[in-house]
């Protein structure tokens, strides 16, 4: 599914905004250990951001990038804008950039995700955050993760996710380490715990 189909009026499936979170036999590399939020699925697929997957590239380089500033304005960068999360948000069009986003900012171009969080991939997200007029909660992802139509509901089917209610303080947590676990924390489970299950089945 592709990022084009992601629009307001696209019809809404049963895991719009839930959280898939890939199971400890994940065999994968792509996807082992991995955190996703589906921000939309339909017949026609679906797609969704890691987000516990770090990225190297900064908002500076970002910025660089994009010729919205230059090398002395990057040095004078303040410490917000300098450390603004960015993270690998999945193999798919990997030098695209995605802002998730609370819904305090909104452009003609913003889509939404649920009734608290919304998407957009155009400058004008980027400018606002380079000139502090940003969403009080954001975070980049270059990337996405997609599937194609029926694939994911395989995948599940052969119990390669889990999935449950996303939470908003969780896709916007900074803190990528341990958020694995914190998130099969949500199904009041442990990777341990599903490790030895499946080693029963």
């Amino acid at each position: 599914m592709g990022f084009s189909t992601l629009t307001s009026d696209r019809e809404r499936g049963c895991l719009d905004g839930q959280f898939l979170i890939a199971m400890p036999s994940m065999t994968d590399t792509n996807f082992a250990r991995s955190v996703i939020y589906i921000c939309a699925h339909t017949s026609a697929g679906a797609m969704g951001f890691m987000i516990n997957r770090p990225q190297t590239v900064t908002f500076a380089d970002v910025l660089l990038h994009l010729n919205l500033i230059d090398q002395t304005d990057a040095i004078m960068l303040p410490d917000q804008t300098r450390n603004f999360p960015i993270q690998s948000g999945g193999p798919v069009e990997s030098g695209r950039g995605f802002v998730l986003h609370s819904e305090d900012y909104h452009s003609d171009s913003s889509i939404p995700v649920s009734e608290d969080i919304l998407l957009t991939a155009t400058l004008d997200i980027v400018r606002a955050i380079s000139d502090g007029r940003g969403p009080a909660r954001a975070t980049m992802l270059l990337g996405y993760a997609g599937w194609g139509p029926g694939q994911l509901e395989r995948e599940i089917a052969n119990n390669d996710w889990l999935n449950c209610a996303a939470s908003d303080d969780l896709i916007f947590d900074t803190q990528l380490s341990d958020k694995y676990d914190r998130a099969l924390a949500l199904l009041g489970v442990s990777a341990a715990t599903l490790s030895s299950e499946a080693g029963h089945a």
